[in-house]
């Protein structure tokens, strides 16, 4: 679903970031290992881990030599399912059709870069949107997807009220704060990390409520890091030192956002020209990263496979997805 939104989006190409990658360090003349990452989208919040690991040198600790790159048109699974990229990011949701089929692609969750679903729904303050039932006769900004409509249609219809009395406008919302301002919509699906953010640092009031907290169902892992299961079977090692020095990145942002939202700017300097809500986002999302888990990274088998079964049972894939399919923690530090 964030994929279809992205893609409406018209942004420049931006160019393609370098960096080291953590683990052991190898021997003295020794070529570090290549690996190429691929995001989702342009660099974020949600990356800053990963860019923290390339500037405080823990993937070059490693012996590891890291590109990051920007997605293709069809998106980081293609990508590292084709092996191009050994690792990249992808989402719960919409990594699922990719694991079906005779056309499945050799693709696995293997980190889970936030551990809880932080999206929801974000309205006007004071116009009764502060829950599901009261989007009745309200203009909610769609993509028209079929797995966004059934989990706004569960939700709805959790709280008592009626789907139908929504009001699906079909929009590809690129700025949240102006298409609430303006009354275009009434309410829009955000990553409340950053476009609630967003509102807050503009000055606009808003009600907001979360899936998670309506259903737990939707409390599903978005984003995941993803890697090639090729390269998993051959190179598990390797695959585990780019986890370890990954997680030290997201540890450092998570302990150090001020300083990690600097690190992404740095790298990502067409992010300066919002450079309060980038701090503020990394502020938010430093509580997000780990937040009630062990350890950075971690999945939990019980919350992933109840999203997939919720899929299933709603007819939103083309075949049930067996519990235990596409995420791993075997290649997270201990």
């Amino acid at each position: 679903m964030k994929k279809k939104r992205l893609a409406a989006l018209a942004l420049a190409a931006l160019m393609t970031l370098t960096g080291c990658a953590a683990g052991e360090k190898p021997a003295a003349g020794q070529a570090k290992e290549k690996i190429t990452f691929v995001l989702d989208w342009t660099p974020n919040t949600n990356h800053t881990g990963l860019y923290a690991a390339i500037a405080k040198g823990y993937f070059d600790e490693a012996g590891l030599e890291v590109e990051v790159v920007q997605p293709p048109d069809d998106g980081a699974e293609v990508l590292v399912g084709s092996g191009k990229a050994q690792f990249g990011v992808s989402f719960q949701d919409t990594m699922a059709p990719a694991l079906l089929g005779d056309n499945a692609l050799p693709i696995t969750a293997v980190a889970a870069v936030l551990q809880h679903n932080t999206s929801g729904i974000v309205s006007r303050a004071g116009e009764g949107m502060d829950t599901p039932k009261g989007l009745e006769g309200k203009k909610y900004a769609t993509w028209d997807l079929d797995v966004e409509k059934a989990t706004l249609k569960q939700v709805v219809e959790v709280d008592q009220g009626d789907f139908s009395k929504v009001e699906l406008i079909p929009s590809s919302v690129t700025d949240e704060v102006s298409a609430l301002e303006s009354g275009s919509v009434d309410a829009i699906w955000i990553f409340y990390g950053w476009a609630g953010i967003a509102c807050q640092v503009a000055g606009l009031d808003t009600d907001y409520f979360a899936f998670a907290d309506i259903d737990p169902v939707f409390d599903y892992y978005t984003p995941v890091i993803i890697a090639n299961n090729g390269y998993l079977a051959e190179h598990p090692e390797s695959a585990k030192a780019f986890l370890s020095a990954l997680s030290k990145g997201y540890g450092f942002a998570a302990q150090n956002p001020e300083e990690a939202a600097e690190i992404l700017m740095e790298a990502a300097p067409e992010l300066g020209s919002s450079r309060e809500l980038v701090v503020e986002s990394q502020k938010y999302l430093a509580g997000e990263y780990i937040a009630d888990a062990a350890r950075w990274g971690e999945f939990d088998a019980a919350r992933w496979d109840a999203f997939y079964a919720w899929l299933g049972d709603n007819g939103l894939v083309s075949q049930p997805i067996p519990a235990g399919t596409g995420f791993t923690n075997d290649y997270l530090p201990g």
